[in-house]
């Protein structure tokens, strides 16, 4: 029997502005800022296809995962959260080394075959570490060599979801630079991504979070079917909900 085509974020409002949830073959990338709610969509998902029974890889590089959000989104027995949670394997890689290490990891469950969904909390953290080591010391072989790897790791997820029709869901970071328009010499603010070209290209759907004063934002960016368009959420204790708008 065939596969789902997208699984469920694991929220209502969610899923009805995905057309269903997330796509199954494919990377799909949520970026913003810090407190925009990255790892609350991570675990809201982790905790949807756990209650189902299905087994989940959660990479954790930023210390998101956290048993007791868990806990309030799942709202069941104590008894049923603690069977669930052992669905959920957790990866904590703390330096781009071990990220590495954590990626086979992961692949050698993935080849078990009992895997419903993979997240990646953040892809880049660890990678803009190194990154910026390599370039304080200006040493362009170890630039080439950190970019290679996290190109092999993206390549190495999108094979993943296409082959073997398993989501993956990645966070990423974000950085702000501001240019100067010829018009009426205003300056404006930029938002990129972390990794730039390298996340764009292996993503099919780009999903970016903005927080401003505590009134959140998601901003569909990128996306095989569905065209460009916003959802204004709030955080709740059991998940996330649509919000009235800006």
């Amino acid at each position: 029997m065939a596969r789902e085509s997208k699984i469920s974020a694991g929220s209502y409002d969610l899923n009805k502005f995905l057309f269903g949830g997330y796509e199954t073959d494919i990377i799909t990338t949520i970026y913003g800022p810090g407190g925009s709610g990255k790892s609350n969509f991570c675990i809201l998902t982790a905790t949807s296809q756990a209650r189902k029974g299905n087994k989940v890889i959660f990479m954790d590089t930023e210390g998101g995962f956290s048993v007791d959000r868990f806990k309030q989104i799942h709202e069941g027995s104590k008894e049923e959260i603690e069977r669930d949670l052992q669905n959920v394997l957790i990866l904590k890689p703390t330096s781009f080394k071990e990220q590495q290490e954590a990626f086979e990891q992961m692949l050698s469950h993935v080849k078990k075959g009992d895997i419903s969904l993979i997240i990646i909390d953040s892809i880049a953290m660890l990678y803009r570490l190194e990154l910026g080591d390599a370039i304080s010391a200006n040493d362009s072989g170890k630039i080439s060599e950190v970019n290679r790897k996290l190109a092999n790791q993206l390549r190495a997820l999108n094979e993943i979801a296409r082959k073997q029709n398993i989501p993956v869901v990645v966070t990423n970071q974000v950085y702000s630079s501001f240019t100067q328009t010829r018009e009426d010499q205003n300056t404006e603010r930029q938002v990129s991504m972390v990794g730039g070209d390298l996340l764009k290209y292996w993503s099919k759907c780009l999903i970016e979070l903005q927080n401003n004063y505590g009134k959140r934002k998601l901003v569909l960016k990128k996306h095989r079917s569905l065209p460009q368009k916003e959802l204004p959420f709030e955080i709740i204790r059991t998940g996330i909900r649509k919000r009235g708008l800006f």
